[in-house]
């Protein structure tokens, strides 16, 4: 393992992706927490770290994709799949307003089902009844396709969504952005150009996003470094990104358990690199739902200013074998505190709402 003086350079310039595998693959962990910390310290001199109240509503688990990391789906002819109703939704964020959250997460499977319309509708009604939230949903996949199934383009499609009142939209789907990958992992699923062209179109919209990434399964260290540098390129040309979000893929009833999860140790590296790397990026956040709170604010000292987001409901993850815990908004506060910083609830967009 090589030692801080073999990398301080890449504090003074943009690094490359050859550095960039040379500090995942060689660097010791304590350097590159150090590096990550320096340049989060740069963003972030006020020592602040964020986090969102949201709700997570998976409006369907009906999908076609057949990704081999997914628990949640279920095949259209399932009698396990469902669709929720308008007015189920619409008590959920009733719920979610009442608790005092910001954040309205509506992420689904790819359901051959469900037309444009029903999404634009339930926008409309979201948004009558709570103009207030953020409706920070649907993802790349589930963009692409909607335009393949209604024969639009997909800046059709989310001209019709932002019209309808979609606010910002998810970094979900993106797995690793390196289609040698992708084609094993989730061939059902949108390519990596076409996961681009969302977002770059969201962007020309007016619409932020997120930037996400979920490894630890068959990709190899170069294509993180491929992954990181796809959203750096992009974030360059629109700025439209709010934050980068990189968590581990875990186990349990998918058509990967035969796989050993990434360490923990591997999360914080891969994570102290993202920090590196995204130069443009003013947010990371540190994954509390996949990692563990203590390994979450761990991740603080690893290059992440934001914890993600206490939400009131998770139902992904907890498809698999791996048991979420969700904080309540004290939980996160005392969280942040223990690890030296300064906790403030936050919106989509990464504005500050209240500092604790």
């Amino acid at each position: 393992m090589k030692g801080l003086s073999s990398f301080e350079h890449v504090l003074e310039e943009r690094i490359d992706q050859a550095t960039a595998l040379e500090l995942l693959e060689k660097a010791d962990l304590a350097v590159l927490g150090y590096l990550a910390d320096q340049v989060r310290r740069r963003f972030h001199p006020d020592n602040v770290v964020t986090f969102v109240i949201d709700r997570n509503v998976n409006y369907t688990n009906v999908c076609v994709a057949g990704c081999k990391f997914c628990a949640f789906q279920r095949k259209p002819s399932s009698p396990e799949g469902y669709v929720l109703d308008t007015e189920e939704i619409l008590k959920k964020v009733q719920e979610l307003v009442d608790w005092g959250g910001t954040t309205l997460l509506m992420q689904g499977g790819l359901n051959p089902n469900l037309p444009l319309k029903f999404y634009t509708d339930l926008l409309r009604e979201i948004k009558k009844h709570f103009p207030m939230v953020q409706i920070h949903s649907f993802s790349a996949p589930e963009i692409v396709y909607l335009a393949k199934i209604e024969g639009l383009t997909i800046e059709e499609v989310i001209k019709a969504l932002k019209d309808a009142g979609l606010d910002s939209i998810p970094g979900g789907g993106a797995e690793i952005l390196s289609q040698e990958v992708r084609s094993f992992l989730s061939p059902g699923k949108c390519t990596v150009e076409q996961w681009e062209e969302v977002h770059r179109t969201a962007h020309k919209l007016g619409l932020t996003s997120t930037a996400t990434m979920m490894f630890g399964h068959i990709e190899k260290p170069e294509h993180i470094v491929e992954h990181l540098e796809r959203v750096r390129r992009i974030q360059d040309e629109t700025g439209g990104f709010t934050a980068f979000i990189p968590w581990t893929f875990k186990k349990g009833n998918t058509m990967l358990d035969h796989i050993e999860e990434a360490s923990s140790v591997y999360y914080l590296k891969v994570l102290a690199l993202s920090r590196i790397y995204l130069d443009n990026f003013k947010n990371i956040q540190s994954s509390h739902v996949t990692q563990t709170m203590q390994v979450g604010i761990v991740g603080l000292h690893f290059g992440a200013n934001d914890l993600g987001s206490v939400m009131m409901e998770e139902n992904v993850i907890s498809s698999t074998n791996y048991k979420v815990s969700i904080p309540k908004v004290e939980d996160m506060v005392s969280a942040i505190r223990s690890a030296g910083f300064v906790p403030a609830q936050r919106d989509t967009y990464y504005n500050i709402i209240r500092v604790f």
